[in-house]
């Protein structure tokens, strides 16, 4: 029974060949399928880490992704040049292999862009994954990063697959260094000067009563017209992403220190 299958196996080179392919685009599927085990063990090596340091767990998620996907790719590509090069020999393979990325790169531009800034992505940490960014006027969270593109959850739910070749100006809400907050109100002009000094003092103390206020505000007439009232807008900066929460504090506290000094805000 065996030396009949050897036979067949020695006589048939067909056989042979179609089993080799068979075995290398099953090595393929199983690295495929094993992509993010794999891309896990790699993000986990001290050259990802950056000289020791722990990664993020946003920064993780990303390269997983990313390598991932390049994982995936690459098997394949070995797993076709394996099958090609069963048929032709290494001087016709190299040949080969120059023409179809010749052409290749000609006819699949864009999707070369794509893989090209794709793999860019694994050494520049431009946005990490469960980051808000605005990319091709798309604002969302990043769901996931592949070689092949980025998919962004807009607000409203909608799913947006962004090609990396595509993305030239990012911007990312999650590495803002501060929030800006924008206060108006309107000053009785006869009392405009009282104001602005009290204005000015109460920037400082603001810092003391507000610790998520970053510096004292600035204090700017937007219109520069002047009235029964003035309309004056204080900027001022507060740690990220507490921006909002801070607004109505300071109208509280602007309120009240002014009404304490007798300084009592236009309608």
């Amino acid at each position: 029974m065996f030396d009949q299958f050897v036979l067949i196996w020695q006589e048939n080179s067909w056989l042979r060949q179609f089993l080799f392919i068979t075995i290398a685009f099953l090595v393929a599927i199983l690295v495929s399928t094993l992509s993010n085990r794999i891309s896990g063990r790699l993000v986990q090596l001290d050259r990802f880490r950056g000289h020791g340091r722990r990664i993020r767990p946003e920064r993780m998620r990303t390269l997983q992704g990313l390598i991932g996907s390049l994982v995936t790719v690459s098997a394949f590509i070995v797993a076709t040049l394996f099958s090609i090069s069963r048929f032709v020999d290494a001087e016709t393979l190299i040949w080969v292999v120059g023409l179809f990325s010749a052409a290749f790169g000609l006819g699949a531009r864009p999707l070369v862009t794509d893989f090209l800034a794709g793999i860019s992505f694994i050494f520049e940490d431009t946005f990490d994954v469960g980051e808000k960014v605005e990319m091709l006027e798309v604002e969302g969270v990043i769901e996931k990063v592949t070689l092949r593109a980025t998919l962004l959850r807009s607000p409203t739910g909608e799913l947006f697959v962004v090609p990396n070749g595509d993305i030239r100006v990012i911007r990312n809400f999650s590495r803002g260094r501060f929030s800006s907050v924008t206060v108006k109100l309107k000053v009785p002009s006869s009392n405009l000067s009282h104001a602005l000094a009290l204005l000015e003092e109460l920037g400082q103390e603001a810092m003391l009563e507000l610790p998520n206020l970053l510096e004292p505000w600035q204090i700017l007439s937007e219109s520069g017209a002047i009235g029964e009232s003035t309309e004056l807008t204080l900027i001022g900066k507060a740690r990220f992403g507490h921006g909002a929460e801070m607004r109505p504090r300071l109208l509280a506290f602007i309120q009240e220190r002014l009404s304490a000094e007798g300084v009592q805000l236009a309608d």
